[in-house]
């Protein structure tokens, strides 16, 4: 086998990729690493260089595995902040470091693209590259649980919060199993949405048109100047998906008195369903609950899909039903210096999150969790 780096998602052939790749999901589509290239989205001016695994046998491609030289740590979900300004304090290079992700894309998924390897077959091989071309670290983020990991090679976890659909055949079904206290508060918040004359259309990818389309990048641009970031995906990004991934795309448009004020995009494939951006031109109360939230979970029971991801954080999405959900990802640390502190810190931030998930699912909103009453 012979391993090579590409520095460009197109020198990867479509048809290669193809046919290693078995699954659905949107985020490891062709299409999608090729848009966010394509649209200087992920590129070496943005800090996203990449560095793409490729392993070849026979002159065939055998398996891809998406790689980027990171020169700073943004839209990437598994924060390690505190490492680097470790390594500053001590006038250390922590970048470039290698980094195997979906570009701001905190979703999991089984990155490695091949039917012959295993993430597990590839850590040694990274730690070998790593410290022969002077990279710092590797970080393999929101992938599947890797057993039996090298001691120097590091487990961390995050909690996100998911819906399950458990063949509900209408929002009221699954409604009907939460406690009576918490289902009159869903219903009063989806009822104010009617009493503030708001109304919600939904459009799928090869319907969105171009007004739309601006619109949806308005809001999505408003969203991260409120909290004074650059938004990390350009016009064209957007632009390319939604002509060619029509049919994993669905946008939540809300309207009040016949006027566009907020919206929120959805990709989805044959079980999933994944939230992704969300933005407003005016405040409207529990507008971004039933956008973000009530709308996915009535589409999930409309199209029989198994799960519903609405993005990362967010202790709110517990009482309207999302279960806390471990990801994980891995990581490797060439500095020997560095190793124990790292490596005591991702045991304690384990123990940590294992502890919180028990938690949260304590306080979700159905009958089983807690004692319940009756309507009101």
């Amino acid at each position: 086998m012979i391993a090579e780096f590409k520095r460009s998602f197109s020198n990867i052939p479509q048809q290669a990729w193809g046919a290693l790749n078995t699954s659905n999901n949107p985020f490891l589509s062709y299409h999608f690493f090729e848009a966010l290239e394509a649209s200087k989205s992920a590129s070496l001016a943005r800090g996203w260089q990449p560095h793409h695994l490729t392993i070849h046998q026979d002159d065939k491609v055998k398996a891809v595995l998406p790689l980027y030289l990171k020169t700073h740590s943004w839209g990437e979900y598994v924060f390690d902040w505190d490492w680097a300004r470790a390594y500053e304090e001590h006038d250390l290079e922590y970048y470039p470091k290698l980094v195997s992700t979906i570009p701001f894309t905190p979703v999991s998924s089984d990155k490695l693209i091949s039917q012959i390897l295993t993430h597990r077959d590839i850590l040694q091989p990274l730690s070998d590259y790593c410290s022969e071309h002077n990279i710092a670290s590797w970080h393999l983020l929101f992938c599947p649980k890797i057993e039996n990991i090298p001691s120097d090679v590091y487990e961390r976890n995050t909690v996100q919060f998911h819906w399950f659909n458990k063949n509900y055949k209408s929002f009221d079904e699954y409604l009907s199993t939460f406690t009576a206290r918490k289902r009159k508060n869903t219903r009063k918040e989806r009822e104010s949405i009617k009493k503030q004359n708001i109304s919600i259309r939904q459009v799928t990818g090869d319907q969105i048109t171009k007004q739309e389309l601006d619109f949806f990048y308005l809001t999505y641009q408003l969203t991260y100047l409120k909290r004074q970031h650059t938004p990390h995906l350009s016009y064209e990004f957007f632009e390319r998906i939604f002509k060619t991934l029509p049919a994993n795309i669905v946008l939540f448009i809300a309207s009040h008195n016949d006027t566009d004020v907020a919206c929120a995009l959805f990709f989805y494939d044959e079980s999933h369903l994944y939230g992704r951006y969300w933005g407003a031109t005016e405040s409207f109360s529990n507008l971004h609950f039933e956008l973000c939230y009530y709308q996915g979970i009535e589409f999930c029971i409309q199209h029989n899909l198994q799960s519903f991801n609405p993005g990362t954080q967010g202790e709110h999405k517990i009482q309207r039903g999302f279960e806390p959900v471990m990801t994980y990802s891995y990581h490797w640390i060439k500095h020997s210096g560095f190793q124990p502190a790292i490596k005591d810190f991702c045991k304690r931030e384990q123990a940590h999150m294992i502890n919180y998930a028990q938690q949260c699912a304590l306080s979700l909103p159905f009958k089983n969790n807690q004692d319940t009453g009756n309507d009101q």
